[in-house]
């Protein structure tokens, strides 16, 4: 199995703790899926679309257990990203970690496995 990342306000995350799911932040709203990285992915992710943001977490789920919803698409640079085509459910997120911002701004994203 592969875990893969989502990059979230904590407040976002814990509203889908309370409704037991997450239907995706505004821009995973507009494109029609939640956007995901994977652990070499993430910290790039974090730098472009959520500098100087604070208060993030970050979600880790196994890739395996969101079925035929996750999709690998390129992405950046021709990369393959994975998109979840459904919401999330809060009961498949297997780790929450905090996501604070460095000296530049910058959402540190630790040691992801």
């Amino acid at each position: 199995m592969s875990r893969i990342y989502k990059i979230l306000p904590r407040a976002d995350w814990d509203a889908a703790r309370t409704s037991g799911l997450f239907a995706g932040s505004a821009i995973d709203l507009q494109d029609g899926y939640i956007h995901l990285s994977t652990a070499d992915q993430a910290q790039e992710t974090a730098r472009r679309h959520f500098h100087g943001q604070p208060n993030l977490v970050v979600l880790a789920v196994e890739a395996d257990d969101l079925g035929e919803a996750l999709r690998w698409e390129p992405s950046r640079g021709g990369a393959l990203f994975p998109h979840l085509y459904a919401p999330l459910d809060a009961a498949r997120v297997i780790a929450v970690t905090e996501a604070p911002l460095d000296a530049d701004g910058v959402p540190q994203m630790g040691d992801l496995a």
